[in-house]
């Protein structure tokens, strides 16, 4: 009888093993990969370092199936709808991620009119219609609320993905103002950021990038171990954000500025209905890592893209998929560490 799969990912070295069965099947390697290395798709960043926001895009030039998963109950979107398994098979030409709430989403203006003066979109016969959809965290509570990504902001990130740049994690593009662990204010919680994690397995490729900006706490799902989220109030030890969010005897309104959002990309050959399960699949890693998660006052939102045409078995790629966007979460948070002296110099304090 063949032995189960067993799978792991490791952050402590490039590569790991699905072992399969020796009923004469090759051991598979899941190899880490710049996410530059998966084709026809290219992304980029661009953020105001004093506001603290920013804005990711993926671009497709030849355009992507894409699907999609909203398991918060506060999302801030556009264009959603599009992506919707019961909709025309579109082809979705940029993913949008970015900072400023519902302001933000102004960002995706920007990002359109650079795909069409490239030639990159929908042709209507009567215009060229770029398909960008996006959705956004809300970072106005972490340096500049008046300053949020704009036209010109998702301009210069989708000028920066098509120059296919180098792209990492850390407090950049729509991670520059995430923030976690917020259930008791700003001042008892911690910067994050903007995660990246791409793999090979195979002729398989699959990335997972996400702005980590949750009302919870982050953990390691590796090993357990909590890793950012509130703090004390003297800001030297963790507390615990359902501790406090068990203390609620009444309906209260946390008010929605959270949200993790993230997107697979990936070469494997699915259709939208397929992507849209692959994206649902994805939003374990969210409950494995952030703890509580897909609250009222998140916003928590996971798209899945495919840009190839390699075979693949989707419950393995919905598996791998949650693999991915774990280690993505963990290194959004560990990239974006800071001082608190630098950190609480930016977080908006109520006054009195």
């Amino acid at each position: 009888m063949k032995k189960l799969k067993k799978f792991f990912i490791t952050a402590f070295v490039s590569a790991a093993f699905l072992a399969v069965g020796s009923g004469g099947h090759a051991e598979a390697v899941v190899a880490e990969i710049p996410v530059t290395d998966i084709e026809n798709v290219c992304v980029g960043n661009a953020q105001d370092t004093a506001a603290k926001t920013g804005v990711t895009v993926a671009v497709f030039p030849n355009g992507a199936r894409v699907g999609v998963d909203i398991s918060g109950g506060g999302p801030a979107s556009r264009e959603t709808p599009v992506i919707l398994p019961t909709t025309a098979p579109t082809p979705v030409n940029a993913i949008v991620l970015a900072g400023g709430s519902a302001y933000g989403l102004a960002a995706a203006d920007g990002v359109m009119s650079c795909l069409e003066e490239k030639g990159i979109g929908y042709d209507t016969r009567v215009a060229l219609v770029p398909i960008v959809v996006q959705s956004d965290i809300y970072d106005l509570s972490y340096g500049s609320s008046k300053i949020r990504p704009d036209a010109k902001m998702g301009r210069a990130a989708c000028e920066n993905a098509l120059r296919r740049e180098n792209f990492v994690s850390g407090s950049i593009g729509a991670g520059t103002g995430a923030t976690v662990g917020k259930i008791c204010g700003m001042a008892r919680s911690m910067k994050a950021g903007l995660g990246v994690y791409a793999v090979k397995i195979g002729d398989l490729k699959m990335a997972a990038i996400v702005a980590v900006n949750a009302l919870g706490d982050v953990y390691d799902e590796r090993t357990g171990q909590k890793i950012a989220g509130l703090l004390t109030k003297d800001r030297k030890n963790f507390a615990d954000t359902r501790e406090e969010l068990y203390k609620l005897a009444v309906p209260t309104d946390l008010f929605r500025e959270n949200t993790t959002i993230g997107m697979i990309i990936t070469n494997g050959d699915f259709d939208k209905t397929q992507l849209t399960k692959l994206a649902a699949m994805t939003t374990n890693a969210y409950a494995r890592s952030i703890r509580p998660v897909g609250t009222l006052a998140d916003g928590d939102t996971v798209y899945a893209a495919s840009c190839g045409a390699v075979k693949a078995d989707l419950n393995m790629a919905g598996t791998l998929a949650a693999e991915v966007m774990s280690e993505a979460i963990r290194r959004a948070v560990l990239s974006a560490k800071m001082s608190d002296k630098e950190y609480l110099a930016d977080c908006w304090q109520p006054k009195g």
